[in-house]
């Protein structure tokens, strides 16, 4: 596997620090990984690395670089909340546009480049696909439907806006963010100018983000802009690359509803 390291990419706010892996010949493009509220853990470094593996070049930034760049257990949520209630738009809008820069000095157009966030992260990526035109943005969770967070507008105001493919995926029991929400969202990004769909899975309280096994082979076809997802794109592989293990990020959404992470 892919070992990856972390580089620093300049920012109006200093250098962020951000974990970076390549594959070992010619990239198909390019994936932003966007954290949980927990920072860059290990879990984020392991996801940078399969998408390297599966060939891809795959950065995760910290978001949190403005804060020294923490990274908190996920049963830490008193450090947490603190952290990202500091997040601010401009901030959001300053750190994904220097990533998506990086990228594209590395030689990949943002059409070539797709995003995907987890929780906190879903928040920030589907934001991110109003920016430009990306390649694709999968969201996995993503509060802030109905009404903005982390000093962004609600996603639902966001929707309109989209420029980039968006796949939205969720869970049934996830009490953060109720069914009504998903069905709001979906509702919203019907009207967008770029294709987008949005799915619900039955997940049990206990099921995480956590991933294991090897990720399902992926073709050099990043999606465009204004097409539909098709198998091996980043949005398919997206669909594919979660399996359910024990971990946080239901089991904190159902104990504690005000995480959302």
């Amino acid at each position: 596997m892919n070992t990856g390291t972390y580089i620093t990419i300049a920012t109006p706010d200093g250098p962020m620090p951000t974990f970076e892996a390549s594959p070992a010949g010619d990239s198909k493009g390019g994936v932003v990984v966007v954290q949980e509220a927990f920072g860059v853990t290990s879990h984020i470094e392991d996801v940078v690395r399969r998408l390297a593996d599966a060939g891809w070049h795959a950065v995760a930034p910290a978001f949190f670089h403005r804060q020294g760049a923490p990274v908190f257990a996920y049963d830490d949520i008193d450090s947490v909340m603190p952290i990202m209630g500091q997040l601010r738009g401009e901030g959001i809008t300053a750190d994904l546009t220097a990533v998506l820069d990086y990228l594209e000095a590395s030689g990949i157009p943002s059409t070539g480049t797709g995003i995907v966030g987890f929780c906190m992260g879903g928040s920030v990526t589907f934001y991110a696909a109003t920016l430009r035109p990306l390649g694709a943005a999968v969201t996995f969770y993503g509060g802030g439907v109905s009404k903005g967070r982390l000093g962004l507008p609600s996603l639902t105001e966001l929707a309109l806006r989209l420029q980039t493919p968006w796949l939205g995926l969720y869970g049934d029991l996830d009490q953060g963010i109720p069914i009504s929400d998903v069905e709001e969202l979906r509702q919203a990004v019907a009207l967008a100018s770029v294709p987008t769909r949005s799915s619900v899975t039955p997940m049990p309280t206990t099921a995480s983000t956590a991933t294991t096994g090897p990720l399902p082979s992926i073709k050099p076809q990043p999606l465009m802009p204004g097409t539909a997802p098709s198998p091996g794109s980043i949005a398919t592989w997206a669909q594919e690359i979660e399996r359910p293990r024990t971990g946080c990020h239901h089991r904190t959404r159902t104990l504690s509803p005000l995480l959302r992470c």
